[in-house]
């Protein structure tokens, strides 16, 4: 809030700002960790590869969720509490964070989607109060976005 309370009103935020905001950063690293936007990848192994006593022959597809580093407890201590503490100094070792995947399919707008997020929580929280309305609401995971109420529609023939 420090930024927020440096500010005139309708001041906007600038790239020095956005630099200082490291528990902010770290607020999105952990609700990615504990929320990740991608819920599994596919992979195609490129050679044999041998991994927990079973082969994956070469040319076969692999399902990778990132649920399965974001949370492991030998990398995240307590990995379902949120703690945003936990991504100061080094962070999380290497390829154990990965809610935008890594190497060349790493999501290309990683950078440009947190810098956003970041804008809009700065936004959020400086205009707002927040106050969840559902207490102990319970989160839905599926592999892609359904519609609540499953997209009913209306046929109509065009006028012609």
């Amino acid at each position: 809030m420090e930024i927020a309370e440096s500010k005139a009103p309708e001041e906007l935020l600038n790239l020095e700002d956005i630099k200082k905001m490291k528990y902010s950063w770290n607020v999105i690293y952990e609700a990615l960790s504990l929320t990740p936007p991608s819920l599994v990848n596919f992979r195609e192994a490129q050679t044999d590869v041998n991994f927990a006593g079973f082969t994956i022959p070469k040319g076969w597809k692999v399902l990778w969720s990132p649920f399965t580093t974001n949370k492991n407890p030998k990398y995240f201590h307590d990995p379902e509490t949120f703690d945003p503490t936990r991504y100061e100094g080094d962070g999380p070792t290497a390829c154990t964070f990965l809610p935008f995947s890594a190497g060349p399919r790493m999501c290309p707008g990683k950078e440009y989607s947190m810098f956003l997020i970041l804008v809009y929580i700065y936004n959020v929280v400086r205009n707002f109060k927040l106050q969840k309305m559902i207490q102990d609401e319970k989160i839905q995971y599926r592999v892609s976005a359904v519609p609540a109420n499953g997209l009913p529609i209306r046929l109509q023939p065009h006028n012609k």
